[in-house]
């Protein structure tokens, strides 16, 4: 049994020191990069979290549960972006730490940008997203 304790530990260790690998952007820095081209603004909050705050004007809108799933919006929008770096944010900047430390297991460019809270705080453009289809008010 404390060698399961100490293996999990070890595990959980790593993938926070997989994770520490990623680069942190601030907001203003990647709304400059966006701006210029050179990378492209991804919010991996669900559609309901989108709807209920807003989101970066410049974001792409993919859900970390499609990235968990299929990954079939992720597959059309990485062929489709590869030459550029990849910025996620999401609420806190937890999940989108997670798939940014995935996608770099991948090889793709990517940073984190935090929450979305650092992106309005920043005053940068927010705009409003529709609730999800079948979901009442």
């Amino acid at each position: 049994m404390k060698l399961h304790s100490v293996l999990a530990s070890l595990l959980a260790s790593a993938s926070l020191a997989l994770a520490a690998e990623v680069q942190k952007i601030t907001p203003a820095d990647a709304a400059k990069l966006v701006a210029a081209g050179k990378a492209v603004l991804v919010d991996v909050r669900e559609p309901a979290e989108w709807a209920e705050t807003g989101v970066a004007k410049p974001a792409v809108l993919l859900a970390k549960s499609d990235f968990d799933g299929e990954q079939k919006q992720w597959k059309d929008f990485l062929a489709k972006n590869g030459d550029k770096q990849v910025i996620l944010y999401c609420r806190t900047g937890r999940r989108s730490g997670i798939i940014a430390a995935a996608l770099a297991e991948k090889g793709v460019k990517a940073a984190n940008a935090g929450g979305m809270k650092e992106w309005a705080d920043a005053g940068l453009p927010v705009r409003q997203v529709e609730k999800p289809a079948g979901k009442k008010p």
